[in-house]
């Protein structure tokens, strides 16, 4: 068998290059080019010592977290212990879902019995095979920052994540709501701040007929039904101007609670200067949240 060194550390090099340039990326480091191709250089030199018999205790676990220490200090340097921790955690994480897709490929182009006898006899490097390991890691570099992404996303959006009581009369409806800093929805007259909710949390109350004008956003042809249809709310009910996405001037039905009651990491807020303007649709296309709560809601109680 024939065995090509070159090839062999070059292919680990451009690998560890990738997973050390995504660990950068989810770690928002700033690392300068030659310590990047540095460590990868040293990654790649730890795989060719595989084909070196007298070299085989360079294998065992300990050696092995040595080297991705190593590798580590020289791309990233030691700017503290938890810093370093973190960086080594994301390091292991990314090498785990890059792992994960090449061997998701070789499972797809190779039976269950080969890719099997490949792991143990070490016969996986052949020209088909380095192939599909070319193909994966591009793919897994992919996947993993696209995962990352999400997981820095949702992290970034439960800190705007709040608990929503809304109390009208008797009655009261719970949700999730997102404080959203960019909402500046305020009732013009009473310059009373809108928390949007979606209309469906109200639709045992609301009369079917308006919700299908809400659902259309004809809010202003319900006001010659207003006092007409039978609704228990009538005197809470308000219609709130604002700015649609053509520019153009919309109206929200909106309601006036007793209170609003809002629950964060923080604490507890409450409100009764608010109003709850109804949205005909799905504020969150995964339902994660149910309301937009307006940020003046949560910096002080009313």
């Amino acid at each position: 068998m024939i065995v090509y060194l070159d090839i062999i550390f070059l292919m680990n090099t451009l690998i560890d290059g990738a997973l050390l340039w995504t660990t950068a990326w989810a770690r928002k480091l700033r690392v300068t080019w030659w310590r990047l191709v540095l460590s990868a250089c040293i990654g790649g030199s730890y795989a060719v010592f595989l084909f070196f018999p007298p070299l085989d205790f360079l294998y065992t676990f300990l050696v092995k977290f040595a080297f991705s220490l190593v590798m580590l200090l020289t791309a990233f340097g030691f700017k503290g212990v938890p810093g370093f921790i973190r960086n080594l955690g994301s390091f292991y994480m990314i090498n785990c879902i890059a792992a994960g897709a090449v061997v998701g490929f070789m499972y797809f182009k190779h039976s269950a019995g080969d890719l099997v006898d490949s792991v143990r006899i070490g016969r996986g490097l052949n020209g088909a095979t380095l192939g599909l390991v070319v193909a994966a890691i591009p793919f897994a570099v992919w996947l993993t920052r696209q995962v990352i992404t999400q997981l820095k996303r949702k992290a970034d959006m439960a800190s705007y994540i709040a608990k929503v009581d809304v109390h009208i009369d008797a009655v009261a409806s719970s949700c999730i709501g997102l404080i959203d800093t960019g909402n500046q929805l305020y009732d013009p007259l009473t310059k009373t701040p809108v928390m949007v909710m979606e209309a469906t949390q109200w639709g045992e109350w609301i009369p079917e007929e308006w919700m299908v004008k809400i659902r259309k956003a004809e809010v202003d042809q319900l006001v010659t039904a207003i006092g007409t249809e039978p609704f228990i709310w009538q005197d809470r009910l308000r219609l709130v101007p604002y700015r649609g996405v053509n520019r153009s001037t919309q109206f929200m039905l909106a309601l006036k609670p007793d209170k609003v009651i809002i629950t964060t990491e923080q604490g507890q807020m409450e409100s009764s200067k608010v109003l709850i303007g109804l949205d005909g649709g799905r504020l969150s296309a995964d339902n994660a949240y149910q309301a937009i709560i307006h940020p003046s809601l949560v910096q002080a109680s009313g």
